[in-house]
């Protein structure tokens, strides 16, 4: 695997706490999920390691209910996508989906940029015309939303995978947490990446994902915009729940 670079001299965003401290130091009883607190997140966490990648896609669906349900960013959100994106280098992540050839990375990847899009441009605007101050400094969207330069340097490096679905679920996440100011500076490098996504992805929500960055970044794109959302739809890969859920 090659990893992509960040621009020469640009500033360097900052590295994740190691996945074992984000698990050890985090007090998962205190936070807040849609099914009460956050205590039995260990156990699902841990799970995501386990070389059964049955039970490491299970593990995922069920933080997806946990920390997302609803499209809706929880307390124990932030943790939850600080442990997933530290452990895309772990060697589980290399684990092959059954039937698929598929590394269990892309699932990660995918439900990084899921996540992540609860907390995108385009959810805060549809949200914000029924929830005025819904973004707040302080609130749980803001705090997440200031999360997406760390998040981003942990993805990055999968730009450039060996795995096309990998270096797609990459991509889509690396687009959509971008938005942030911060990350301005990899857009450019970011649009060729969209371009690839737009022209060859067979999904059409990634594609979305795509063309939408592309003119919020100030590119021609050509075509209709390649599905029109209702309002509260599924974000990107709203299709694949095959990626993230059973059976196989």
């Amino acid at each position: 695997m090659n990893h992509s670079s960040s621009t020469a001299g640009a500033p360097r965003e900052p590295d994740l706490p190691p996945y074992q401290v984000v698990l050890a130091e985090t007090d998962w009883a205190s936070l807040e999920t849609p099914f009460g607190n956050g205590e039995d997140l260990p156990g699902v966490l841990a799970r995501l390691l386990e070389p059964d990648p049955k039970v490491q896609v299970t593990a995922l669906s069920e933080l997806s209910e946990l920390v997302g349900h609803q499209n809706t960013i929880y307390e124990a959100t932030a943790p939850v996508a600080m442990y997933v994106a530290g452990i895309l280098t772990h060697p589980a992540a290399m684990t092959l989906r059954p039937y698929r050839s598929v590394p269990i990375r892309a699932t990660l990847l995918n439900w990084l940029a899921s996540t992540a899009d609860n907390a995108s441009a385009d959810f805060v605007d549809r949200v914000g015309q029924y929830f005025p101050g819904f973004l707040t400094p302080g609130t749980l969207v803001a705090a997440f939303r200031d999360l997406r330069p760390m998040l981003y340097r942990a993805v990055a490096p999968f730009l450039q995978d060996s795995h096309e679905d990998v270096r797609e679920a990459a991509g889509l996440a690396a687009l959509i947490l971008a938005e942030h100011p911060a990350l301005a500076q990899h857009r450019d490098h970011l649009a060729v990446h969209a371009r690839r996504i737009l022209n060859t992805s067979s999904d059409a929500p990634n594609r979305r994902v795509a063309w939408k960055a592309l003119e919020a970044w100030g590119h021609d794109v050509t075509g209709p915009e390649p599905l029109q959302e209702e309002p509260w739809d599924w974000g990107p890969h709203s299709d694949g729940r095959g990626n993230l859920e059973p059976p196989f």
